[in-house]
């Protein structure tokens, strides 16, 4: 399963002096089978110590940190011979290892030329942190291109790296998105949903919907293993509220998060702080800021206890609901507006661009202002199906005249005016190529 994230991979790779590599995300991601196919891919061989599976490993860093001894320990522990030249070192599961990610500051400064790779599913949890000595990447679930990348149609992924608009490129394209609302971007399930594709469809989806009832299993004991000071019981209550203030909006623009009636008597932003903090820093949830003025920096102008919360995956927020497969292909459930706000923020997030933010003036609102690598602000609309009038919209371009506007739907799209351009929604994730159009 390819993905973008390697490019990245190998750019770090091709450095003369580099950092560890951190990488971050949420629990089956696809971490670890990123970096053992990179490091495959790539180097002689691949020494992983796994501090989940082998908590032992972590008696070689108990004596020292010097970046010296711990070479010599590590051979010695798993029997290998180290070749810093051709070898990659994989820590899985670091955060299970406090002193083995201390060590990372201290290869950092002593040995850059060593390849290591690290990855864990709670490093934003973490205490004490090796700041500014690792570079850090975050993996999310697959985005729609990389769901793209798994269906194995290169001249389809070929028709998307164009943006074309072909009605006959639209149908295929809007066809795979409907798909990828049911399965999500969860490696096992995207997997699972091709490798059985000769199979009928009621059994694939019997496969999909029994990985996300694991899945959601699963988040739910980390709850009470990585917890904390903050309550396990609060996190369940918070990350089951989020699907469900979502649901309430159909067709209108997903509202702030609504912190009073998720938590008996907690009403406040400061009394769910910490569960929000928890879910956000594990990657289980993601922020978008409305802000009424649309300038650089956006953070300048935006209020931390004021924000939409979305799902970090749209195929578990679709299961949780009990939205089959059929509901999805037929697009007839009350609740496609808010999943596909919901999948336009995860595009945004798997591009790199987190928090997000969104324009709200009285009545008027914005579902997401876009800030290309240029500078440029782009006001985003999303219109989950085919109804695809904008009075936002129209109001943001008379206000504030912007260079391009973009309206997302269900349809082929096109231009309408100099600035409006209309986009089917799964190119969400290339407004970066806007200008090839």
């Amino acid at each position: 399963m390819k993905r973008l994230l390697t490019s990245e991979l190998c750019q770090w790779k091709a450095s003369a002096r580099r950092k560890p590599l951190l990488l971050d995300g949420a629990r089956q991601v696809g971490k670890t089978y990123l970096i053992e196919d990179f490091g495959a891919r790539h180097f002689r061989q691949v020494v992983k110590l796994d501090f989940l599976a082998e908590p032992q490993l972590s008696d070689i860093f108990k004596e020292s940190l010097n970046p010296d001894q711990l070479l010599i320990n590590i051979q010695l522990a798993l029997n290998v011979d180290f070749d810093p030249q051709h070898d990659l070192i994989f820590f899985d599961e670091i955060g299970e290892c406090q002193r083995a990610l201390n060590a990372l500051k201290f290869f950092s400064e002593s040995k850059p030329e060593l390849y290591i790779c690290a990855s864990g599913s709670n490093i934003g949890l973490i205490d004490a942190f090796p700041v500014g000595k690792v570079h850090m990447l975050a993996l999310f679930p697959l985005s729609f291109e990389e769901f793209l990348m798994a269906a194995n149609q290169p001249l389809l992924l070929e028709q998307f790296h164009h943006l074309s608009r072909q009605e006959i490129v639209h149908q295929k394209l809007w066809q795979l998105l409907l798909d990828y609302y049911f399965v999500g971007g969860m490696p096992e399930a995207v997997a699972t949903w091709f490798a059985d594709s000769d199979e009928g469809i009621q059994a694939r989806c019997q496969r999909v919907t029994k990985i996300h009832d694991d899945l959601l299993t699963g988040y739910s004991r980390d709850f009470g293993k990585y917890a904390g000071r903050v309550s396990a019981q609060h996190i369940e209550q918070v990350f089951r509220a989020i699907p469900q203030q979502l649901s309430q909006y159909v067709d209108a623009s997903v509202k702030r998060f609504r912190f009073g009636g998720v938590i008996e008597r907690k009403r406040g932003y400061q009394d769910l702080y910490g569960p929000i903090e928890w879910l956000e820093k594990s990657q289980l949830v993601s922020k978008c800021y409305p802000i009424s003025t649309p300038q650089s920096p956006f953070s300048a102008y935006r209020k931390e206890n004021i924000f939409k919360l979305f799902f970090f995956d749209v195929g578990l927020l679709g299961h949780l609901f009990g939205l089959n497969y059929a509901e999805h292909k037929l697009q007839a459930f009350s609740y496609k507006g808010y999943l596909a706000e919901n999948f336009v923020q995860n595009e945004f997030r798997c591009r790199g661009y987190v928090p997000t933010y969104a324009w709200q003036r009285k009545e008027a609102e914005i579902e997401f202002l876009y800030k290309r690598r240029d500078g440029e602000i782009i006001p985003v609309e999303v219109k989950s199906g085919k109804r695809t009038q904008a009075k936002s919209l129209k109001s943001y371009i008379q206000q504030y005249h912007p260079k391009t506007a973009v309206k997302l739907v269900g349809t082929a799209g096109g231009r309408q005016g100099s600035a409006l351009q209309v986009l089917p929604i799964y190119y969400a994730g290339q407004l970066d190529a806007l200008d090839d159009l």
